[in-house]
């Protein structure tokens, strides 16, 4: 067979990919992700009776949203990554800079606390469960972005992994702190970002295995 046979033989058949299939799939597994992880929440933990209280209270915001300003840089980390070629860019930063901010809080709260009060800012009264609970609500999130990913053409799939746990530890974390009573910033910044480095650790670990080409 000639080359240009061959060429053109291979060539048959193929027809474009959508302009936007790495957004569109990543959004399903986002919706689907959130949804579940919400049920989860809901039917294993129920979402914390104070709720409205606890919304005047500034850290209550805090807690919200950092880990959702982590789930959408991780969105966009893996929608660029999702593509041949293309890295993450500046995306890491919308992950990382929100993260350092609660590390620095939590200093500096820890720091103006007197000692004896520094046991209870840091453990709180659920830190056994914390970092478990947010996992495991990410896991809907980190599934669907796995197999969003395995779709389409991530080259770094180290990378691609690491942002699709990125993006399901940070709504994880959002879900969770509709739950969560704890508010003291050592706290979150150990416990919150132990919680959403796990699905990041896992991404690392699996990207290579399940979004190899």
């Amino acid at each position: 067979m000639k080359t240009d046979d061959l060429v053109s033989l291979l060539a048959t058949g193929l027809t474009p990919v959508p302009r936007h299939a790495a957004a569109q799939r990543l959004a399903l597994a986002l919706a689907v992700g959130l949804a579940a992880g919400m049920a989860l929440m809901v039917l294993g933990y129920g979402i914390r009776p104070d709720l409205a209280e606890a919304a005047g209270q500034p850290m209550f915001w805090v807690k919200l949203l950092v880990p959702a300003a982590i789930a959408c840089a991780g969105l966009l980390a893996t929608q660029r990554l999702a593509r041949p070629g293309v890295s993450a860019g500046l995306s890491w930063l919308g992950v990382l800079l929100p993260v350092a901010g609660l590390w620095v809080l939590g200093a500096m709260v820890w720091q103006a606390a007197p000692a004896p009060a520094r046991p209870a800012l840091l453990w709180g009264s659920t830190w056994t469960t914390c970092a478990l609970g947010i996992a495991a609500f990410s896991l809907p999130t980190f599934a669907g972005a796995l197999l969003a990913l395995r779709s389409l053409a991530p080259t770094q799939a180290k990378a691609a992994g690491a942002a699709a746990g990125a993006l399901a530890g940070g709504l994880g974390a959002t879900v969770y702190a509709l739950h969560c009573s704890e508010l003291a910033a050592p706290f979150l910044a150990v416990w919150y970002v132990a919680g959403m480095a796990i699905p990041v650790l896992a991404g690392a670990l699996l990207g290579p295995r399940c979004l190899r080409w």
